[in-house]
């Protein structure tokens, strides 16, 4: 790679480049790759770069901004293509256009227990069995879930619960599991419901009705009339399901891409289409640069989407349709095809039953870039009227907002949620466990949580316009305590928020550092609206993060804080001496006696609980 240099020299770097295919890496000042290509011919594409005639605006001022360029050979085309995947993937440079969607896909899996396990999945697939969908969201996964309990009576709970139960649980007694932990049926029949739940996922509901009607005629020939009553209303059950479906049309699996524009704004819907029905759809929102063409943003969206070995091979239909052609469908069709082990079919020109599909994706891109834009307008409007009830000589970049949570003192967690103009900035939002202070003490735990946030803040870029604290004066006092005895160089806007009468949205009293004087907005003002949303959105996050804490602090044993003490011996002593309090009040001898308890660990633990 070319050291860093004031200008970059294209001549004498171009004379040594290949005329071979590969991946080239462009560099700036700060040796940060800001751009990621491929070429068939490396020496041909870099070249087109430095013409003086670059009709391109994106490109031009991309070539200002180079300082070096190194380049990957590759063996093939599609070697190239991929590899470009993936250093897109691994640097975002700011050139490319970027899919940022860092959410995987909810899956529901059929494990590979003895007894399989019912089971929602997300992130990646760690634990053996049989994944189907994906689901366009988590609720669609539980709706799943809840309708397959009615029908295929399989277990749905933890492994740690079914391995503990000695007789049937309330699913049992409500007909939605088979008992499998008890042995209330057998290994074949179980089995059999499995088969028929992996057939239903799959969308083969004729096969799963033609199967439980055969079995149901077995059973009634064999005179087992109460298990033919089972068949039978299971079949009943999958009828009413089948009415309730709304069947597509006659296209087995397809995933539809429509497209829309505003701008440098760009969504892309993509329409699951699996056995003729459409399971779900998911919007996407890449992150574009300025004069990138339509066929461009398309062709990277379906490259970073498909393409590569962190991409779960289940999302991959046998036919996906575009909403324009793109330049590299031939070799995308191929590695596609290669990746998944079976024909993957790309198509941009459709009629008839896929043109309604498209037709259908592109309205869904288009509405959901409309609400998006129209949600980012009226946050800005807020941002503009709260700038103006505080007469700010500069517009409002950024928004910090604080509380705490806890219960009666223990478990005490701290937020800090963070605002722009465009809404939530959730990958800034933090979460700080309060410690080393007395149980109960809001205004030590609020100067905790300033400390851990602006404590070591030297950069000014990160320091919010605004600070809201969520409380009274008290509250208010200490951080402003906190901020005059830090050496920033400017301090943020702090403002109170102190709950109304009766706690009733639209009485909040706004608090001003400083002077302490009181602000009381109209129930209608957009300002005050966004101060709510801010302040509801820290409540919300602090609660969350103090919920997680309790339980798991519900779920810890006393005895885990014994040094010694692993979990054999735990369950060891809970086994031999009958439960906790009586592991609290026994002796040294009897704590003795307990297999695996020395007398120098019988007496740490007597004096642990005395």
């Amino acid at each position: 790679m070319e050291n860093n240099q004031t200008v970059f020299d294209h001549k004498a770097f171009l004379a040594n480049v290949t005329h071979q295919s590969g991946v080239y890496r462009m560099y700036d000042e700060q040796q940060q790759v800001i751009y990621v290509g491929k070429a068939k011919d490396l020496n041909k594409r870099l070249a087109s770069y430095f013409r003086r005639d670059v009709p391109s605006v994106k490109t031009r001022a991309l070539v200002q901004q180079i300082r070096a360029i190194d380049v990957t050979i590759t063996h093939t085309e599609g070697e190239a293509l991929i590899l470009e995947n993936n250093y897109i993937k691994k640097y975002q440079p700011k050139y490319n256009i970027l899919l940022r969607d860092d959410k995987s896909y909810p899956y529901i899996v059929i494990t590979a227990h003895r007894h399989p396990k019912l089971g929602a999945h997300r992130g990646g697939k760690r634990v053996k069995g049989e994944y189907f969908g994906p689901f366009p969201s988590a609720g669609a996964v539980w709706d799943s879930l809840r309708l397959m309990q009615k029908l295929f009576p399989i277990r749905q709970c933890e492994d740690s619960y079914y391995r503990a139960r000695s007789r049937p649980c309330l699913q049992y007694q409500l007909k939605r599991c088979s008992a499998p932990c008890v042995d209330k049926i057998s290994e074949q029949d179980y089995q059999q419901q499995v088969h028929l739940a992996r057939l239903f996922l799959q969308g083969k509901n004729e096969q799963v009705i033609s199967t439980l009607v055969e079995s149901m005629e077995r059973a009634s020939d064999k005179l087992a009339f109460e298990q033919a009553a089972r068949y039978r209303d299971q079949i009943a059950t999958l009828r009413k399901v089948q009415e309730k479906q709304f069947v597509s049309g006659t296209t087995a699996e397809l995933d539809v891409i429509g497209f829309a524009r505003i701008k440098n704004q760009a969504c892309l819907h993509i329409l699951f289409i699996r056995d003729r029905m459409v399971l779900g759809s998911k919007s996407f929102y890449p992150l574009i640069p300025s004069a990138s063409s339509d066929e461009e943003i398309v062709s990277a969206f379906v490259t970073q989407h498909y393409l590569g070995e962190d991409v779960n091979q289940g999302n991959i239909a046998k036919e996906i349709i575009l909403p324009c052609a793109i330049d590299n469908s031939v070799q995308l069709q191929h590695l596609l095809s290669k990746q998944v082990g079976y024909e993957v079919k790309i198509a941009s020109n459709v009629r008839s039953e896929r043109k309604r599909y498209l037709t259908l994706a592109n309205t869904n891109a288009d509405n959901a870039l409309q609400v998006k834009n129209s949600h980012k307008e009226s946050m800005q409007a807020r941002f503009r009227e709260l700038n103006n009830e505080f007469e700010l000589n500069k517009p409002i970049e950024r928004i910090e907002c604080f509380d705490i949570s806890h219960t009666m003192g223990q478990q005490t967690v701290a937020s800090c949620v963070v605002f722009n103009p465009d809404g939530p900035l959730k990958s800034d939002y933090r979460r700080y466990n309060v410690h080393g202070i007395t149980p109960g003490d809001d205004y030590a735990a609020m100067s905790f949580a300033l400390n851990k946030r602006y404590g070591k803040v030297k950069d000014d870029d990160k320091l919010p316009d605004i600070v809201f604290i969520d409380g009274g004066k008290g509250q208010l006092a200490r951080a402003e305590q906190f901020f005059a005895d830090l050496d920033l160089p400017h301090s943020p806007l702090l403002i109170g928020v102190a709950k109304g009468e009766s706690r009733k949205p639209g009485l909040e009293t706004l608090i001003m550092a400083g002077s302490h004087q009181l602000i009381n907005l109209p129930a209608t003002s957009p300002a005050l609206h966004l101060v709510q949303h801010i302040r509801d959105e820290s409540h919300r996050f602090a609660i969350a993060g103090h919920r997680a804490k309790r339980a798991k602090a519900a779920k810890k044993s006393t005895l885990e804080d014994i040094p010694g003490i692993g979990a054999k011996k735990r369950q060891a002593l809970l086994k031999y001496l009958g439960g906790l309090q009586e592991v609290k009040n026994a002796s040294v001898d009897q704590l003795m006696q307990v297999p695996g308890i020395s007398q120098q660990l019988a007496k740490t633990i007597r004096d642990f609980f005395n």
